[in-house]
C-alpha cells in the first residue's frame, strides 16, 4: 500500500501551512491568552474554500475526503490548535445542514456557510442532561407555522462567536425520549436568546450558557424532519469527540515541549538531557506516535466506508488525557515560573501552557467524561453488560 501523499493532498497541506504560518501563528499566543479569535479570520479562510470542507461540490463546498481535511487542520494547528478546532465545530455543522438539511434550508443557509460569512455552532448539552443527552427538557411548541422554543443550554464552547446554532429541542413531549427530538437551525440573533458567558478556572469565558425564552422559530427550519433530532445528534456527537481527542494537536504540543526542554535548564543541564524528564518526554511521544497512526487507521476504515467499531470510541478517552498530560510535562519543565499565571512580565509563550494544563482538564470531562467514555467502550464496544440502574426509592 502506498502511504505517500498525492499532489493534491500536499498542495493542500502547504496552503493551509503557509496561510496559517503568516496570518495566525504571530497572533495566536495573545489570543489564546485573551480566549478569542477575531471575526475577521473566517472570512479570509472561507475564502480559501475551508468553511465547507466535508460540504459536496454539488451544494458548493469543497468536497474533500476525511484524510485531506485532516491535513488542513493538521496543518493550521502548527500555528494555533484554538482556530483549527473552532474551525473544525464550523464544518462538522455544515456537514450536519449539508447531510441533512432539506433543499430549501441548504438553499438559504449553506452558501454564507461554506463563505464563513455566516459562523455555525451547535448546543445540545443541558444542565441536567449531560451524559444522558436524550433526556433534555428545552421544548419547542407549536404556534401556527412556528416552534416556540424555552429552555437552556450549557457549554456550548462558540455561542458567543457564532451567527447561525443548531439546536437540540424536544417538539414531542409524549414520544419516547429518543424519538420526540428535533434538530432547528436559526439566527443567533432571533429575540429571546440570551448568551451568558461561563468563566473556568482559566479565567476567561470559553464556554457558554444559552437561555431561550419565547424563541419563535418556523418550523420550516427542521433539519432531518419532525423527531429525527437524535440521529442527527449522534452524527454531530462521533464528529465532536473526534475532534476533542485529535492527535494533530498532541502532535504540535509534543513538538513545543521539545523546543522547551532544550531551552530551559536545571543546574545548568538543559532538560532534554535530564534522564527523569527526557524519559517522561519519551513516554507521552510514544503515545503521540500511537494516537497519530490510530488516526490514520480509521481515516483508513472511513475511506474503505467502515464502521471503526470500537477504534473510533477510544480517541476522545484517550486524546483529552494526553493532551492534559502534555500540558503537565511543560509545567513542570517551566520550574518555578510554571505557576505564574496572568500578566506576570516572566510569563513564557503568554501563559499558554498554564491555561491549556487548565483548559484541557475541562476537556476530559466535556463531550461526555472520561467515566462515560469507558462505559460506552465496555458496553457498545466490548458488548459487556450494561451498567446496572440506581434502584428507585
Amino acid at each position: 500500500m502506498d502511504f505517500a501523499l498525492t499532489e493534491e493532498q500536499t498542495a493542500i497541506f502547504d496552503m493551509a501551512l503557509a496561510f496559517g504560518q503568516e496570518n495566525i501563528a504571530p497572533y495566536a499566543a495573545e489570543w489564546e491568552r485573551q480566549g478569542t479569535i477575531p471575526k475577521e479570520l473566517w472570512p479570509e479562510l472561507g475564502a480559501l474554500g475551508l468553511g465547507g470542507v466535508y460540504v459536496s461540490e454539488d451544494s458548493g463546498g469543497s468536497g474533500l475526503s476525511r484524510l485531506d481535511a485532516t491535513l488542513i487542520f493538521e496543518a493550521l494547528s502548527h500555528a494555533c490548535p484554538s482556530v483549527a478546532s473552532f474551525l473544525s465545530i464550523h464544518n462538522m455543522c455544515a456537514k450536519m445542514l449539508d447531510a441533512f438539511g432539506s433543499d430549501d434550508i441548504k438553499a438559504r443557509y449553506l452558501t454564507p456557510a461554506i463563505s464563513m460569512d455566516t459562523v455555525l455552532s451547535y448546543c445540545l448539552t443541558e444542565p441536567g442532561s449531560g451524559s444522558d443527552l436524550a433526556s433534555l427538557q428545552t421544548r419547542a411548541k407549536e404556534d401556527g407555522d412556528d416552534f416556540i422554543i424555552n429552555g437552556q443550554k450549557i457549554w456550548t464552547s462558540t455561542a458567543h462567536a457564532a451567527d447561525m446554532i443548531f439546536c437540540l429541542v424536544r417538539t414531542e413531549p409524549d414520544a419516547k425520549k429518543h424519538e420526540g427530538i428535533s434538530y432547528l437551525i436559526f439566527s443567533m440573533k432571533t429575540p429571546g436568546i440570551e448568551v451568558r458567558p461561563l468563566k473556568t478556572m482559566t479565567g476567561h469565558a470559553e464556554f457558554n450558557e444559552v437561555f431561550f425564552t419565547d424563541v419563535r422559530v418556523p418550523q420550516k427550519d427542521i433539519v432531518a424532519g419532525r423527531g429525527q433530532g437524535w440521529y442527527v445528534a449522534n452524527a454531530t456527537l462521533k464528529h465532536e469527540r473526534g475532534m476533542l481527542g485529535d492527535p494533530n494537536q498532541a502532535g504540535t504540543r509534543l513538538k513545543e515541549i521539545v523546543d522547551l526542554m532544550h531551552e530551559e535548564t536545571v543546574d545548568g543541564m538543559r532538560l532534554i538531557d535530564h534522564p527523569v524528564y527526557r524519559d517522561r518526554l519519551m513516554q507521552l511521544q510514544a503515545r503521540v506516535f500511537a494516537m497519530q497512526f490510530h488516526g490514520l487507521r480509521l481515516l483508513t476504515a472511513t475511506s474503505k466506508k467502515e464502521d471503526p467499531g470500537i477504534a473510533r470510541l477510544i480517541v476522545k478517552l484517550q486524546g483529552c488525557e494526553l493532551n492534559h498530560q502534555l500540558a503537565a510535562l511543560a509545567i513542570d519543565a517551566l520550574g518555578e515560573i510554571g505557576v505564574l499565571y496572568g500578566n506576570s512580565p516572566h510569563l513564557r509563550a503568554h501563559g499558554s501552557w498554564q491555561h491549556r494544563y487548565m483548559f484541557d482538564l475541562g476537556l476530559i470531562i466535556g463531550g461526555g467524561t472520561a467515566q462515560i467514555q469507558k462505559n460506552i467502550i465496555s458496553e457498545r464496544g466490548l458488548g459487556m453488560p450494561r451498567e446496572p440502574k440506581p434502584a428507585k426509592a
